[in-house]
């Protein structure tokens, strides 16, 4: 269960994220949606990597 919004960083049951996911579609994410640590993202021309130094990577 995502706690926080991976766009924008806020609660992810407070408030609507309609502009957070339309943005999602593009980017990568930048928070990490259980602890809203800052994510180091790497973004290469064929997909993406995001890693919070507490739960790991992602990719995309």
């Amino acid at each position: 269960m995502d706690l926080y919004c991976d766009h924008c960083g806020r609660s992810a049951g407070n408030g609507d994220h309609a502009a957070c996911l339309a943005a999602r579609v593009m980017e990568p994410p930048r928070y990490c949606p259980h602890c809203r640590r800052r994510m180091v993202v790497q973004i290469t021309p064929r997909n993406w990597t995001a890693r919070c130094s507490v739960h790991g990577s992602t990719g995309g």
